[in-house]
């Protein structure tokens, strides 16, 4: 090779390296901007909900947050009884779906044969495709009828009667209340938790497990010392978006929980969440406290799903630095 052409290749592979640090530079800025973008998009939205929702705030003051008087006629406003319905059925939801979707989870990964992982993992993943108004009108129309007849006088029946622990099971037996929003919303975040729980569950090596049951360890073992602390993140991800889900489920929620600004103790009476409030009434919302006070509970829920999610933050930081400090 001629001193020319080793002087053209290497002029060849300068302009090269040159090009590629452009597209570098240029695909980090592209990156820089998209995050910027979505950090800039979400204090648009805090914004705007904390102007729109400033007139009611003036006006009703921190009674908003504790009184559930709803009157579009005299324009009195309260927040109290959609922030409960918000959390008395989130938190039915996540009571219930956690351990049934571990339980599917850990079924799909370490007990079922080969032929039955597919079928019930694809069913699994069908479930969580179905539209949330179709889960309502299931709940209206057929669930909450049969819960009524069938279950709910029955636990009216046996334990209203208790102290104390008896309000929580009183109420007319109509099947429409927080107990079966609750209900709807743990069958309908249930194929989003397991299906994250079974694909984390997946990821754990398999000599892992296998140098487990070698040393005698049960399938128990097995699973408790192993296949969770190595998926600990990812299973509180997956609770976490669970979670999100139920807080801000509109549709199926409001065709079940019974629409009533009431502050109760029982699970059996008709309430309201903070998203069917919204959905119910927004269409309707003529006057400036009213509107004003829907783009509150807006904001309200927005606040609640940001806490959680910090929180949930915070608690896989100190489960990845525990398992830093054990390694």
């Amino acid at each position: 090779m001629s001193g020319s052409e080793r002087l053209t290749l290497a002029l060849t592979g300068i302009a090269k390296l040159r090009r590629g640090r452009r597209i570098d530079v240029l695909f980090r800025w592209m990156t820089e901007v998209f995050a910027w973008a979505v950090l800039l998009v979400l204090g648009a939205i805090v914004i705007e909900l904390l102007r729109d929702s400033w007139p009611a705030f003036s006006r009703f003051g921190f009674g908003f947050f504790t009184s559930s008087a709803w009157n579009p006629v005299t324009d009195d406003y309260g927040a109290a009884s959609s922030i409960l319905g918000t959390l008395v059925t989130s938190f039915i939801a996540i009571l219930l779906a956690v351990p049934i979707s571990f339980g599917i989870a850990l079924f799909l990964t370490e007990l079922a044969p080969l032929w039955l992982r597919r079928p019930v993992g694809i069913a699994v993943e069908l479930l969580a495709g179905i539209p949330s108004i179709i889960y309502g009108i299931w709940g209206l129309f057929i669930f909450a009828p049969w819960f009524a007849d069938n279950v709910q006088i029955k636990l009216t029946d046996y334990l209203g009667g208790l102290p104390v622990v008896g309000t929580l099971f009183q109420g007319p037996p109509i099947g429409l209340g927080w107990a079966v929003a609750g209900l709807v919303l743990t069958i309908m975040i249930i194929p989003f938790i397991a299906a994250v729980m079974r694909d984390v569950f997946e990821l754990v090596p398999t000599t892992l497990k296998e140098s487990a049951y070698a040393l005698g360890s049960t399938r128990w073992e097995v699973i408790r010392h192993i296949v969770l602390p190595y998926t600990s993140v990812g299973v509180i991800g997956g609770i976490m978006l669970g979670l999100g889900r139920a807080l801000g489920e509109t549709m199926a929620v409001t065709f079940v929980v019974g629409n009533a600004h009431d502050v109760h103790a029982s699970l059996f009476m008709p309430g309201n969440t903070i998203a069917s409030t919204i959905a119910n009434e927004f269409t309707e919302a003529t006057s400036l406290p009213h509107r004003s006070a829907l783009i509150a509970l807006g904001l309200i829920l927005f606040v609640i799903t940001f806490i959680v999610l910090a929180l949930a933050k915070l608690l896989l930081m100190r489960l990845e630095r525990a398992q830093g400090q054990k390694a």
